[in-house]
């Protein structure tokens, strides 16, 4: 018998329901890993496009369920049930490579010189329309897979602020639904006032976080970006 996750209420279950959902826009085949423990479940996907980890939290009713499984993504949303706030768990899926290598729990530290995110957003902005541009400037002989991923890598690689963290980082976090502006907090009763958008470091991982997820990715050895911007 599968295990059943029991949300603490209905919105931790739509919340998590839009997350796997802008998961699988990117990739049909997601796989999600599941941490559950203590009260809350931590659920860990990968973009493709983006090369991050994005991490959703939710509380549950249950304080005793213990677990730690790789499922699709595509299968825990058809058994989520928002009305009822609760969810079968799937079969375990063969591990894609990125499941067995999670961030660490704890050892965060904060770092300064992240930018506002209202500056994090429209540097965003900013971006998508410089690719582009320069995507719309290219000859037709030029405009190849490979020309446009160089363009891509130089694009988003760019650090924002003081900081190390990619520009690709943010436009996960907003793609995702993690960075909303204010105006949403307080519409979907969270807080009002300044948005609590924080970067931490443990040892080689940087992690945006948001009070509607988190984005971390190594310091080095980041890989290839592949970034179109839809």
């Amino acid at each position: 018998m599968s295990a059943v996750l029991r949300f603490d209420d209905a919105r931790e279950a739509a919340d998590l329901a839009a997350f796997l959902g802008r998961l699988i826009h990117y990739d049909r085949a997601a796989a999600v890993r599941l941490q559950a423990g203590g009260g809350a479940l931590a659920v860990f996907g990968r973009p493709p496009s983006f090369e991050v980890l994005a991490i959703r939290t939710a509380r549950l009713s249950d304080d005793a369920l213990v677990l730690d499984v790789t499922v699709s993504a595509g299968e825990l949303l058809e058994s989520l049930d928002e009305s009822a706030s609760r969810a079968s768990v799937p079969g375990a899926v063969t591990g894609p490579p990125w499941a067995g290598v999670l961030p660490p729990r704890g050892g965060w530290q904060p770092v300064t010189g992240l930018p506002e995110p209202e500056r994090m957003r429209g540097a965003v902005a900013a971006a998508v329309a410089e690719f582009r541009s320069r995507d719309e400037a290219l000859p037709e002989e030029a405009r190849t897979r490979a020309e446009r991923e160089r363009i891509g890598r130089e694009i988003w690689s760019r650090t924002l602020g003081s900081t190390e963290l990619p520009l690709r980082a943010v436009h996960a976090a907003q793609s995702l639904g993690f960075l909303r502006p204010v105006r949403a907090l307080a519409a979907a009763g969270g807080p009002s006032g300044v948005e609590q958008v924080g970067l931490f470091v443990s040892g080689p991982w940087l992690r945006l976080r948001t009070p509607y997820g988190s984005i971390a990715l190594r310091r080095a050895g980041l890989g290839t970006l592949t970034v179109t911007p839809t």
